[in-house]
């Protein structure tokens, strides 16, 4: 039997420890192993302190370099709920992508919309003087920022703040709404209900807006009985599509506020015995693909620019190229599928 036992712990190497075995002085250790490039230390000397600092295991003391330089190399991130759920991952890949670029590290705090946990979360990150601060919240909406914030270079994605204090990255909501509309009515459908959510967000604002823009440019009536409003999303999708399908005339097509409305959509076709897109076209919005890539048929629907927004969070923090804008709208691309089918036009005798 192996009997395992511990002894004292190794001291960590310091810098004083690299410069006895590289024969130099400690300054001479820390010019090189900082990457100064402003003194004049040979080659072969810097060759030979890193490889002193190879054999003895020595690594930096981030948390020190950073108290002295007042940088961390850390980017601080602030969510709502992004890192819990599945729908807006991408927003961190996104700034994570952007981050190495910078040669920056992302840390993320999810406060679970909690305000006493954000301001914990923020006192945290300045604490550990992190080089610039990102918040990022689940839908598009205002939000206000804490007042402790001082001078820290602060990026708002997915969301903005009301006096405009920090520069913010949304999805055009309006223009996604319009696009998804259009789609439809290039297909031929002239007959377009549009199934959404009662809360008043910018996203059921400017959605609804787009799709009213494109009637008018079609020269089509906006008719207040093809709009329904309930809670919820499947659900939602669910009883929204029922309301329109079972109207004497029901409409051809159907654009959905987001994919899991589509979803409830679906459902309550099949159960009136329609069939996507032979009967009814469906186009949703924010290609959740965990929903839209694996209905059947598979959902076309306009993307949500979620990782193209993460990474302009963090190009505003450290880019040099301004910002056109102090509130930055991205376009929502098209994504097709097979849910949408030209208008069939029955031809009587």
């Amino acid at each position: 039997m192996t009997i395992r036992t511990t002894g004292s712990r190794v001291p960590r190497p310091t810098m004083t420890d690299v410069a006895k075995a590289a024969g130099v002085s400690q300054t001479t250790v820390s010019f090189v192993l900082n990457n100064r490039t402003d003194v004049s230390i040979p080659h072969e000397t810097r060759k030979r302190i890193h490889q002193a600092a190879a054999d003895l295991g020595y690594r930096e003391n981030v948390m020190a370099q950073a108290l002295r330089l007042g940088k961390s190399k850390l980017i601080g991130l602030v969510t709502d709920e992004i890192a819990t759920t599945p729908y807006a991952g991408l927003i961190i890949r996104g700034m994570q992508d952007a981050a190495w670029r910078y040669g920056r590290i992302l840390t993320l705090v999810n406060t679970d919309c909690r305000a006493d946990m954000e301001i914990k979360a923020v006192e945290t990150l300045l604490k550990h003087q992190v080089d610039g601060l990102l918040f990022a919240t689940m839908f598009h909406h205002e939000i206000a920022l804490p007042p402790i914030l001082g001078d820290m270079p602060v990026a708002l994605v997915n969301c903005y703040s009301a006096d405009a204090s920090a520069p913010a990255v949304v999805p055009d909501e309006k223009q996604g709404g319009y696009d998804a509309t259009c789609y439809l009515l290039e297909r031929g459908h002239r007959d377009i209900g549009f199934l959404t959510k009662d809360e008043s967000i910018p996203a059921t604002r400017g959605r609804l807006a787009g799709y009213r823009r494109a009637l008018a440019e079609a020269d089509l009536p906006f008719r207040d009985d093809r709009v329904v409003a309930f809670t919820g999303d499947q659900e939602a999708g669910f009883r929204g599509a029922m309301t329109l399908m079972r109207q004497p005339d029901r409409p051809s097509a159907l654009f959905c506020f987001n994919d899991r409305l589509a979803m409830g959509a679906y459902t309550a076709l099949q159960t009136l015995g329609l069939r996507v897109p032979d009967d009814v076209s469906i186009i949703g919005f924010d290609n959740q693909e965990i929903i839209a890539a694996h209905l059947l048929p598979t959902l076309t629907t306009i993307q949500l620019p979620h990782y193209e927004m993460g990474r302009w969070g963090v190009d505003r923090l450290f880019s040099d190229i301004p910002a056109p804008a102090a509130h930055m709208l991205l376009t929502c691309p098209l994504v097709e599928r097979n849910s949408v089918a030209p208008l069939k036009l029955s031809i009587t005798a």
